[in-house]
């Protein structure tokens, strides 16, 4: 089976990997010309199906668990599997309180294990959940390793190239976010910072609740964090805006006042794609395979989308083999 990819972002790369692993001929095809600068680079990278369910629906919870796995197969050693932790101050305590009920898979940890999770927080915060079977990633590194296990398997890229252009496969996988030509979508804006600071050490991501800007707080390497994000109903894709920067660094001062005294050495945006009920579909359009919607959760959601999709290509080959088999034996009966 010829298979086409169009779009290199998460969802196409993800995509690629489970048609060329299950032995299609995968080519991408891909408008920008190289590898990077879309919404999945400027991602949290954060695994946390269970912190997600405090705003996701149930099924971001059941198709992201097996997410971390995924990742860890795919691109080995590039998976960092410590948890997340979420704290609050006292005067939020009862954001604290609301997160966890409308959540699962957490313990409660109090002033003396938030300083064993991350002693640069000690004394800092009284109460937390942590969340101990959740994981991250680095968005940039997972999706260079993974173009590059794909090429090693042979899949063929081409950057700078309009899909239209590239023909003779027997499927397409769309996997081209807000360029769909599909009216149901809406961009929703996610702005983030990098800081490097060798004043703060974290080993996890942490959450700060608040009631009006929730932050996380990515560890990198190389003493980087990554600090969002925003979620703006926008599809602009302009710089960082001014307000966004000050409440993007308020925050993370709040968590850490080290941070006051970072680095601001990256930021950027992504438009995330989104349908009503910010869940993702997989569509067939005739030959046609459409994943989209993947909306904030593109690497937590994206591997399970494109298992989704591989199994509806497959079993549909697998029908259409035996009907004809049957058929061919009805005939010689």
């Amino acid at each position: 089976m010829k298979v086409l990819v169009k779009g290199a972002g998460v969802a196409g790369l993800t995509a690629a990997f489970e048609f060329a692993a299950r032995g299609a001929a995968v080519t991408v095809a891909e408008t920008r010309p190289a590898l990077g600068g879309n919404a999945s680079w400027f991602a949290g990278g954060m695994l946390a199906p269970w912190c997600e369910r405090e705003s996701a629906e149930q099924p971001v919870l059941d198709l992201g668990r097996g997410a971390a796995d995924w990742w860890d197969a795919a691109t080995p050693g590039l998976v960092a599997r410590r948890g997340t932790l979420v704290v609050a101050s006292p005067r939020d305590a009862g954001e604290l309180d609301r997160f966890a009920s409308r959540t699962s898979g957490h313990r409660r940890v109090d002033e003396d294990e938030i300083a064993l999770l991350e002693s640069d927080l000690a004394g800092r915060f009284r109460r937390g959940l942590y969340f101990p079977d959740e994981a991250h990633l680095d968005p940039s590194q997972v999706m260079t390793a993974l173009h590059d296990r794909l090429a090693a398997m042979g899949v063929e890229f081409h950057f700078g190239t309009n899909a239209r252009q590239v023909s003779g496969f027997d499927r397409q996988i769309d996997c081209t976010g807000m360029t769909a030509f599909d009216d149901r979508l809406r961009g929703v804006r996610g702005e983030m910072l990098i800081l490097r600071t060798p004043d703060v050490s974290l080993s996890r991501p942490v959450r700060l609740l608040h009631p009006r800007f929730p932050l996380y707080v990515v560890p990198r390497t190389d003493q980087r964090f990554m600090v969002g994000a925003t979620m703006i109903e926008s599809q602009s894709a302009g710089p960082v805006t001014a307000r966004s920067m000050m409440e993007l660094l308020g925050a993370a001062y709040a968590l850490h006042p080290a941070f006051g005294e970072a680095e601001i050495v990256e930021t950027g945006v992504g438009i995330r794609p989104a349908f009503a009920d910010n869940l993702p579909r997989v569509e067939t359009k005739g030959e046609i395979i459409a994943i989209n919607g993947l909306y904030r959760h593109g690497f937590l959601l994206a591997p399970a989308m494109a298992r989704q999709a591989a199994d509806l290509v497959f079993n549909q080959d697998a029908t259409k083999e035996l009907a004809h088999e049957t058929d061919g034996q009805r005939r010689s009966a």
